[in-house]
């Protein structure tokens, strides 16, 4: 009998826009790399790989499972459950994982809301109101589509993860670095971090890898980045009156946008120590504000456009909230 001698790799797309996986082949030649020494066990954007070859897999033999995206419906449950059996490392890759990101916004709305809204814009063509349903009869039999959970969760609140990579995407040099520590691994050339560790990311903020100047000037009103002209190409965004959530951001990223000009999003999650992201950004903005009296704190903090959408907007699903009440009630009733 033929026996596998390399280790095996795996990664899979759940509830995420793709950009994970992309960042993975833009890896470019490091992408061959892993072909030499990892056996592809499944990987659906890269080969034809179907649940029944995972599913006849003996538990634990794919040695490292890189997944991306959060768990949004039954089948991202299922596939979720199943490579946490099969696999020795799992890694939840990117933001969407870790912490649930841009789709972990829709856990503002609840579910039959958020399908309403879908088949029912103004760029959507549906006069007889047609929705989809999780079986129908067909002549061929019955088909079945995945069924939407209430609310969008992160991969580690339905499974046990091994290791955490976030980004949106992570950096492809990152990506890299990763793929050299796994390779230096298995020849027993390095150990593996401690099991829970953020990896392939900094150990600080944004702010501290931002070239900007802080002077720590005192702001009357937080504005759009647009409403500033010019903006400032060497003083600190933040006290231009932009919210920026480089206080709250875990570093790694090199301050790309900060030094682009643009105000950071987060994408690469919370800092080491952060317990709530949203929590910790509220607190920094508040702490650049010009007021003297509770009225005037609140009204400044009032301009902040969609609040929820700058300090929630990759991390709403992993917060302490979660979600909205009309959401998170019907998912627990």
């Amino acid at each position: 009998m033929i026996t596998n001698r390399k280790p095996t790799f795996a990664m899979y797309w759940a509830a995420s826009c793709g950009g994970c996986e992309i960042a993975v082949l833009n890896t470019h030649e490091k992408i061959l790399d892993v072909e030499a020494n990892f056996d592809i066990a499944f990987w659906p954007l890269a080969m034809d790989a179907k649940y029944k070859d995972v599913e006849a897999m003996e538990d634990g033999s794919i040695l490292i499972t890189f997944f991306n995206g959060g768990i949004r419906n039954d089948e991202n449950e299922h596939i979720a459950k199943l490579l946490r059996r099969k696999s020795k490392i799992l890694v939840a890759f990117g933001s969407c994982a870790c912490e649930g990101c841009i789709p972990g916004l829709a856990n503002l709305s609840p579910v039959g809301e958020i399908v309403y809204t879908a088949f029912n814009t103004i760029t959507t063509d549906n006069p007889h109101e047609i929705y989809p349903h999780t079986a129908f009869d067909v002549p061929e039999g019955e088909l079945h589509i995945p069924k939407l959970s209430k609310i969008l969760l992160p991969l580690d609140q339905v499974v046990d993860v091994d290791y955490y990579m976030p980004g949106c995407p992570p950096e492809s040099h990152q990506v890299s670095a990763v793929i050299d520590l796994a390779i230096e691994v298995i020849r027993g050339l390095a150990d593996l971090p401690p099991k829970g560790s953020v990896i392939g990311v900094g150990n600080s903020t944004v702010c501290d890898e931002c070239p900007r100047a802080r002077n720590v000037k005192l702001i009357k009103a937080f504005k759009r980045i647009q409403d500033i002209a010019p903006v400032d190409p060497t003083l600190c965004i933040l006290e231009q009156g932009v919210p920026c959530n480089g206080p709250a951001t875990r570093s790694g990223c090199n301050a790309r946008c900060p030094q682009a000009g643009a105000q950071c999003i987060g994408c690469y999650g919370p800092a080491e120590g952060v317990m709530d992201y949203g929590a910790r950004l509220i607190t920094a903005f508040s702490s650049v504000i010009d007021a003297n009296t509770p009225d005037e704190i609140e009204r400044i903090l009032d301009g902040i456009p969609d609040p929820t959408g700058q300090v929630y907007r990759f991390n709403l699903a992993g917060s302490l909230m979660k979600g909205a009440k009309s959401a998170w009630i019907k998912e627990n009733s």
